[in-house]
């Protein structure tokens, strides 16, 4: 589990094919703040833009690490499969602040950056979620981009799915990855735990779907 509150920003260094076809995964060469990987063993968890990652390889000494991501993973999110900037977040202890919320670590979609402007000290960004996850998204819930914990303050359904705007403050934009957005970008997101919950409770009962 995670906070959705990014401890760091890394760098994916190298993208290393892990065989000859599509079906075949990857290695990820990623580079850590300085310090960041003192407390981190083989097998822990790294939250990588939102999608949880194990370590396969440490070096602590030159703050790089190393994860195997599936083409499954690979598919299904953003931002993972060439070199860059990553947010980063250890996993949750049981003794931690929750100081965003509830997040697992597993990308239930990509969104696209509509729009994004500085506007008096923060930024609005606007977000097109795609349509099968509009109705987890409420005004002042929860949402997750890039493994980042925000607030929405507004929602516009669409045809195409719902369009979402959320105010970004200056410590989120310059401790994240999150300031390098611009129209077109594809992001990970990750709905509220709760609003899935209650969503499966709703539909309990009810005619399948489909």
């Amino acid at each position: 589990m995670f906070t959705g509150i990014i401890s760091g920003q890394g760098r994916i260094l190298e993208v290393t094919p892990l065989g000859d076809s599509a079906a075949h995964g990857k290695r990820l060469l990623i580079e850590a703040p300085t310090g960041y990987l003192d407390d981190v063993q083989l097998g822990d968890s790294i939250a990588l833009n939102g999608a949880c990652m194990t370590v396969t390889s440490i070096d602590p000494g030159a703050a790089q690490f190393t994860i195997d991501i599936s083409a499954e993973s690979l598919a299904k999110t953003a931002g993972l499969d060439t070199p860059g900037w990553v947010n980063l977040e250890k996993a949750l202890r049981a003794n931690d602040r929750l100081g965003g919320h509830l997040v697992s670590g597993h990308v239930d979609g990509l969104g696209t950056v509509t729009h994004f402007v500085r506007v008096g000290e923060s930024w609005e960004l606007r977000l097109l979620a795609p349509a099968e996850l509009a109705r987890f998204l409420a005004y002042k819930g929860s949402v997750t981009v890039n493994g980042v914990s925000l607030t929405v303050n507004r929602v516009h359904d669409r045809p195409e799915g719902a369009e979402i705007s959320i105010n970004l403050i200056p410590h989120t934009v310059e401790h994240t990855t999150l300031g390098r957005l611009s129209p077109g970008a594809r992001v990970n997101l990750e709905i509220d735990l709760i609003a899935r919950y209650v969503e499966r409770m709703l539909a309990a009962g009810q005619p399948a779907r489909g």
